[in-house]
């Protein structure tokens, strides 16, 4: 179950939106995203404003069936680009209930709104952390936000990943479990099924095992940070999002 709400969702957007794009306000454009190999600032801007104009897209059109990409090509000034998707998304965010109908991209994920609203603020801190991390002014992250996004990662993009988009081949159990807070997930993948998520009991047994501080855990799982698990790595490694 997700650990935070809608407006908490949106007051993480804000918040994260806002680093974001200072981050980019003050980086070389033509400078390398170690964080993300093959990208510059550049193509990262390029990135969220699309990711944001989509969002926008689906919560002003209220669209229950996926709809086909926007235009590719990049924008002229990626800056300007990205503060008009930011505005637009800053609105449309705060001004959606929650339980709205509308296609959400993950079979695991109800088709309401609040997805949406999750994902924004999940993808916004992010891609935050990559041009932080870049720059080298990584600020800390908020280990109850952390832990709401580690939820969303196990519990709904995991399922849009190996069903729509990387058909698993690994087979098998882990447990994911905070040090520093109660939060313990359980997964089981099982190849061709959406894999199975929830509480899990403490020490209970599974192939391969992830423990760590709230924070660190969700940097190994979208693979920031070197993966710390015991057990059977191919377990984990299949939980990472790229």
């Amino acid at each position: 179950m997700p650990v935070l709400t809608p407006p908490r969702w949106i007051e993480v957007f804000s918040a994260q939106a806002a680093r974001f794009r200072d981050a980019v306000g003050r980086a070389d454009l033509d400078a390398d995203v170690p964080s993300c190999p093959g990208w510059t600032f550049t193509e990262l801007t390029v990135h969220v404003g699309r990711f944001l104009a989509q969002v926008s897209r689906y919560l002003t059109s209220g669209s229950m069936v996926q709809l086909r990409p926007g235009p590719a090509q990049p924008p002229a000034d990626p800056i300007a680009f990205l503060d008009e998707q930011l505005a637009a998304a800053a609105e449309v965010l705060a001004t959606t209930p929650g339980n709205r109908p509308v296609w959400t991209f993950s079979p695991a994920a109800p088709d309401l709104a609040w997805v949406w609203q999750r994902r924004a603020a999940h993808e916004l801190n992010l891609r935050r952390w990559d041009a932080q991390a870049a720059l080298r002014t990584l600020a800390p992250t908020d280990r109850e936000q952390a832990a709401d996004a580690i939820d969303e990662l196990l519990g709904t993009l995991l399922a849009a990943r190996l069903l729509l988009d990387s058909p698993p081949t690994t087979a098998g159990s882990a447990t994911v479990s905070c040090t520093d807070g109660p939060e313990r997930w359980f997964v089981r993948l099982v190849p061709g099924e959406a894999p199975q998520v929830r509480a899990a009991a403490r020490d209970e047994p599974a192939d391969a095992h992830l423990n760590g501080r709230t924070t660190n855990l969700l940097y190994q799982l979208w693979n920031r940070m070197q993966l710390t698990g015991t057990g059977d790595q191919s377990v984990l490694r299949a939980l990472r999002m790229s």
